[in-house]
């Protein structure tokens, strides 16, 4: 499969948001990745994840949530990464800055969130209930779309490791406060950030299937 990779900047409002696009040809739909707690484009574990997702036929497009300016700040602070109105602002403004775009936004879209990237990923598809096709979250805090979450209405996937406790009951409330089609999904075996061998492999897989199911170009 030919895969084209361009480097391109997001327009977020007054920001310029650097991203990688990975394009698959033909591509069956485009997936952008909403990174958390501090990530960024270069995210080894999404970059695992999309690699997945790319050999499906699937686009992905990841992107800094936040400036160069407001990252360095952060990684002193932590300020930014919890400022869940913010990121998801900005993922609403990727969302239509994606459909803008003449050769990328006829593909179905489809969101992938981790961590607090989660929350974004929800709040950009309840406000844009239209364009959203589907929603995957991994290790995700998608509690804290708070008010948005029964307003999603694009299939929801959480995958949670089956030995992140907490987290497991977070995404169990979150779920209950969706009216949309959605399943949780437990790896077993994992803890928080799937580093046990195989783990990430198969929270992948789980995003993979349910992207090839629910978008389409």
């Amino acid at each position: 499969m030919n895969i084209e990779h361009r480097e391109l900047d997001i327009q977020a409002g007054t920001l310029s948001l650097p991203g990688i696009l990975a394009l698959p040809s033909p591509a069956r739909g485009i997936v952008v990745f909403a990174h958390g707690s501090g990530s960024s484009r270069f995210s080894s574990r999404n970059r695992f994840v999309a690699d997945i997702l790319n050999r499906a036929g699937l686009a992905t497009l990841l992107f800094d949530l936040l400036s160069a300016e407001e990252h360095e700040v952060d990684q002193f602070t932590r300020e930014y990464r919890f400022d869940i109105p913010r990121l998801g602002d900005r993922m609403i403004a990727t969302v239509d800055w994606l459909k803008s775009q003449a050769d990328l936004g006829a593909l179905s879209l489809g969101l992938f969130g981790a961590s607090t990237g989660a929350a974004a990923a929800l709040i950009a598809a309840a406000a844009r209930p239209v364009e959203v096709a589907a929603v995957v979250s991994r290790g995700g805090r998608p509690d804290l779309a708070g008010a948005s979450l029964p307003l999603v209405q694009a299939p929801t996937l959480f995958i949670v490791g089956g030995l992140d406790g907490p987290v497991i009951d977070l995404n169990r409330g979150a779920a209950g406060r969706l009216h949309c089609e959605h399943h949780l999904e437990i790896v077993p075996g994992a803890t928080h950030l799937f580093e046990e061998p195989g783990t990430l492999e198969q929270a992948a897989g789980h995003a993979r299937d349910w992207f090839v199911k629910y978008l389409s170009s």
